[in-house]
């Protein structure tokens, strides 16, 4: 098929979906668009590299600095938030009252700044990490949270997953590229690399079967049939992009991911006991390991070496760097500096210099020591308790939460997503936050009451985005 050709079917395919969707869920309001364009963009590549790819060329762009371009979209999306939950009247004590952990968390990350070499630069890629919970506010929000949720997944994955096809198959010189580790070739997709585009399958793919498994159990309707026929469709094309992304640690956290969300489909699994569940499949990886080595096996089947690709070679040579084991570099501010001389990491061997330490845990105690890593497990346990709370009262969200929360756990063994504008660790934040449900109705109704001061000079579109109407 001409190459032409297959851009425009892909366009004509993606266009179908998007009017469908909008169309058939009237529900979902337009303030659901900014959340997709903030994860479709943090899944693909940013706005600079996606105007150089249609010929506009935005200049330099360092490690520090970044590039002005994007940070003025993404922060017109953070004020664009920010004025919709104004509107919506979203109460502050609300949001810590119920997210303890995370305000903790992104608390501490601010006083680590003060401690930061670079602390302008750390500043920016906080107050840049605060737009994942202000884009999951706006999905919180609605008037039917797990609809908006649903939209948001399925308008993100339209755009990832026809595009990556097209590019991978079609147009080689943007969906193809090289490793910058080995120099070896790699499919990118709609991502920068290979891994870019795991993660963003990994995503959908578990999205995907959450909704199939939701989707199932529904009564036996047209509407069902479509969704159905919907989900294979998506199922087909995930797992050739799976395929040919090669990225072993995004396929067994989807492995993972759907393993769990069958568990709790059985009806004699309870959700009062998940807890011993994982304790009870903890031990018996342990002594299967400990009986017959199971770990090397399990590389082996997935193609990879006993270094993790080098990636042990790594976390040896940032241990062996001074920091402050306590309180660490400074928020994101580890690899600035001397920390990315490229003759230090000549010396031990490494011909290209990293940008991170391809472990979450061991990226967060260089930046924020042990103190950091602390409150990033008091999250992930406050989390936990959300998920099990959800599957207690049959809630079928709680499934997802679960399922997507222990994949992360695995995830963050050899990359470490949680900085800066990365898809997982937006999807981590829409997993981990709540908003009373009790408060939800009055404030969108409210969010239609003149506001003084201010409601005069709103352009149409923005109160037509507060209030929920297309």
């Amino acid at each position: 098929m001409p190459s032409q050709l297959a851009l425009i079917l892909t366009l004509a395919f993606m266009a179908f979906l998007f009017v469908r969707e909008v169309r058939g869920h009237p529900e979902v309001s337009s303030a659901v668009w900014i959340p997709t364009i903030w994860l479709t963009i943090i899944g693909s590549r940013f706005v600079s590299q996606w105007l150089d790819i249609f010929g506009f060329q935005m200049g330099t762009v360092n490690l520090e600095d970044g590039s002005p371009v994007d940070a003025a979209f993404f922060g017109l999306l953070i004020l664009s938030g920010l004025y919709i939950l104004f509107q919506r009247r979203v109460r502050l004590a609300e949001i810590l009252r119920n997210n303890r952990w995370m305000t903790f968390f992104l608390a501490y990350c601010f006083l680590a700044i003060l401690w930061s070499d670079f602390p302008f630069v750390a500043f920016k890629r906080w107050l840049k990490v605060l737009g994942h919970p202000i884009m999951v506010l706006l999905l919180l929000t609605e008037s039917d949270p797990e609809e908006a949720v649903i939209q948001l997944l399925k308008r993100c994955s339209y755009v990832w997953i026809p595009i990556s096809i097209l590019w991978i198959k079609y147009f080689p010189q943007l969906g193809r590229g090289f490793s910058l580790e080995d120099g070896s070739a790699e499919n990118n997709g709609i991502g920068t690399n290979k891994n870019m585009l795991g993660l963003v399958v990994f995503i959908s793919a578990a999205f995907f079967f959450w909704y199939f498994l939701r989707v199932w159990g529904k009564e036996k309707t047209r509407e069902r049939r479509n969704e159905l026929v919907l989900i294979g469709v998506f199922g087909c094309m995930i797992a050739w992009l799976f395929h040919m992304a090669h990225s072993a640690t995004s396929m067994v956290s989807f492995l993972i991911a759907t393993a769990l969300m069958l568990l709790l489909s059985f009806p004699r699994a309870n959700p009062r006991r998940i807890g011993t569940y994982l304790l009870t499949a903890v031990l018996i990886a342990i002594v299967a390991e400990g009986v017959f080595g199971i770990y090397s096996s399990v590389l082996h089947l997935l193609g990879k070496n006993p270094t993790l690709t080098d990636r042990t070679y790594l976390w040896h040579n940032v241990l062996q760097m001074k920091i402050n084991p306590i309180l660490g570099a400074g928020y994101e501010s580890f690899w600035l500096g001397d920390h990315i001389k490229p003759e230090n990491w000549a010396r031990v061997g490494f011909s290209f210099v990293p940008n991170e330490a391809h472990n979450c845990y061991l990226e967060t105690y260089l930046n924020l020591g042990l103190a950091g890593l602390a409150l990033l497990i008091g999250w992930f346990i406050e989390t936990f308790q959300k998920a099990r709370r959800d599957l207690v009262d049959g809630v079928y969200w709680g499934r997802f939460r679960l399922g997507y929360l222990i994949a992360v756990l695995f995830y963050n063994w050899t990359e470490a997503p949680f900085k800066a504008v990365d898809p997982v660790y937006f999807v981590y934040f829409l997993i981990a936050m709540d908003y009373p449900k009790a408060q939800l109705s009055p404030a969108i109704e409210r969010a239609s009451e003149p506001m003084a001061g201010l409601s005069f000079a709103a352009p149409k579109v923005w109160n037509s985005l507060a209030n929920g109407k297309e």
